[in-house]
């Protein structure tokens, strides 16, 4: 790293929460700074795009997503049902007390949520593949109250029905707004006519209040033949999903066919168009789905965003409110396919600039998170799976 570049992480240093503490040596090979005192400065790697990154935890298997704690511990998700804590020295606990799920497929321990009143409830909110008796699976959200590394009392207050066979599109990400209300993604399992139907869960973005019960304000809440917690349809698969701190708005980001992956600000009530409408190209007969660019199919809602090619989107994050940020007024998404981190540059909600950053890595990334502090931290897609941190080289 050069002198410049290693000034512009100690700058990053200082916005995170370190201003105070006394900064190291700036020299090539010295430390950043006073938290990182073994990790010499030639840790940080170039990321492309005018960032850098350093690994903070490696050795994770397939690791989801990557949650916050108030205090700055984080947890982790692996897919085959593991929940981690990484304290403040890098130490790694395994929680006891989360759900059995099912690991198979695309299926497993996905998200993780911590709830607005941690401070009071301590609650943890896992969402997860959940099988019945007879295999058949869906996915699931419940919570527990997190004692030091013990996640008690968990109990499921969410069920995507009917459960289905196959290990396929579970989505899933929850976010919490404004409101404290919960909202759900999940995939249509694979069954794409699924996605259209207003009786069943799959293919859905529900919201909840965060007991699980039903909001009066739902879209459908007053309605007969539908599934009442249902905001929005018309969803494939949606592996990303973050509410913009500038305007409260819930955005989220799916998976298309063979191409047209997109990003849609979530309005209640509205059909994003699977399967009827889509950018990208049906898997059985190689055609593109029945819509052109200019105009989308009546009654759906066209995407905010659209890739022509997929990236594979996991993963999403804002990084808005942040005036000293060489990144402000920016979207970071997640690249699987692409093995890369999407930095969509804003103007309020309209996307004027992109930019694919960890290009070299080879990793595919699954989770980016922005922490209070406003630390970017990115996870990969790995049997070795890595936590990142990544900062503007600028």
């Amino acid at each position: 790293m050069t002198a410049s570049s290693i000034a512009a992480v100690l700058a990053i240093a200082a916005c995170d929460g370190y201003a105070g503490m006394p900064a190291a040596e700036t020299s090539q090979g010295k430390t950043i700074a006073t938290e990182y005192a073994s990790v010499p400065a030639t840790a940080w790697r170039d990321a492309g795009g005018g960032a850098v990154f350093r690994e903070l935890h490696t050795e994770l298997s397939h690791p989801w997503s990557v949650a916050e704690l108030p205090g700055g511990d984080l947890l982790i998700t692996l897919r085959e049902g593991k929940l981690l804590r990484i304290d403040a020295h890098g130490r790694r606990h395994e929680i006891s007390g989360t759900p059995e799920v099912f690991a198979q497929g695309q299926g497993g321990l996905l998200d993780i949520a911590v709830a607005p009143d941690f401070a009071v409830s301590h609650r943890v909110y896992l969402s997860f593949a959940e099988a019945d008796a007879q295999g058949l699976a869906g996915t699931a959200v419940g919570f527990g109250e997190l004692q030091g590394n013990q996640l008690r009392d968990f109990r499921v207050i969410y069920r995507q029905l009917p459960k289905l066979g196959g290990g396929m599109h579970f989505g899933s990400r929850l976010v919490f707004d404004r409101d404290g209300m919960l909202w759900i993604s999940q995939g249509e399992r694979n069954q794409k006519e699924l996605a259209q139907d207003l009786e069943v869960l799959q293919g859905k973005i529900v919201r909840l209040h965060a007991d699980g019960a039903m909001p009066a304000d739902n879209p459908f809440a007053s309605g007969v033949g539908v599934r009442r917690t249902i905001w929005s349809f018309g969803h494939r698969n949606v592996q990303a999903m973050a509410m913009d701190p500038r305007t409260g708005k819930v955005w989220a980001a799916e998976h298309g066919p063979r191409g047209g992956d997109e990003i849609n600000v979530l309005q209640a009530g509205k059909n994003y168009g699977w399967p009827i409408a889509s950018f990208g190209m049906d898997y059985a007969t190689g055609r593109p789905y029945p819509q052109t660019q200019a105009a989308y199919i009546a009654g759906t809602e066209p995407p905010h965003h659209v890739w022509m090619k997929s990236p594979g989107v996991s993963g999403m994050a804002f990084v808005v409110n942040r005036p000293e940020h060489a990144w402000n007024n920016s979207l970071l998404v997640g690249a699987l396919a692409d093995k890369s981190l999407i930095r969509l540059t804003l103007d309020g909600d309209k996307v004027t600039e992109a930019e694919r950053l960890l290009t070299d890595s080879g990793w595919r990334i699954r989770d980016v998170r922005v922490t209070a502090a406003g630390r970017i931290l990115v996870l990969t897609d790995e049997d070795d799976g890595r936590l990142l941190e990544i900062v503007p080289n600028r």
